[in-house]
């Protein structure tokens, strides 16, 4: 797959959600790999698929490349993000928040109450992220994530009431 230059101006201010289909984990992978050091697999995201979570992308219009994507969970009054993701060349342009805030409009039309997430305590842009969205730190899982040369990092448990 090749990946278009970043002066690719249009995709960056426009795009459509759409439900993440079996056929985007190619390119989903791709993104996945290019975005984070201890990625998940595709298995993860196949299980995700078949379990009926909310998977989501950001396309660029009429069936362009994917820009990001978001997965989250809903049932009995909350949902639980699991991952938000956005193409490393197309970081800093707002698409992450356009992504979280599509998720919390799922949720709302879901009912849900208070949404949850889980960050690496390391992921500064993740936490400002969801700091700037309303989230509010409830806990810490010591030595949840890996980490480079065998370590652990905690994660940072957030919440956010709807």
């Amino acid at each position: 797959m090749t990946l278009l230059p970043v002066s690719v101006a249009p995709e960056l201010v426009t795009g459509e959600f759409r439900k993440m289909i079996y056929a985007d984990l190619r390119e989903v992978i791709l993104i996945e790999h290019r975005a984070y050091e201890f990625c998940w697999t595709e298995g993860i995201f196949r299980d995700c698929l078949r379990a009926g979570y909310y998977c989501q992308v950001l396309a660029a219009p009429n069936g362009g490349r994917i820009q990001g994507y978001g997965i989250m969970s809903a049932a009995v009054g909350e949902a639980h993000i699991f991952n938000i993701c956005v193409r490393p060349e197309l970081q800093g342009r707002r698409l992450a928040r356009r992504v979280l805030d599509h998720l919390l409009g799922i949720a709302h039309t879901e009912a849900v109450k208070t949404v949850f997430l889980e960050v690496r305590e390391s992921n500064k842009p993740a936490l400002r992220l969801y700091a700037g969205a309303g989230f509010c730190e409830i806990g810490v899982r010591p030595g949840y994530y890996p980490a480079p040369k065998g370590r652990r990092e905690d994660a940072i448990i957030m919440a956010r009431e709807l």
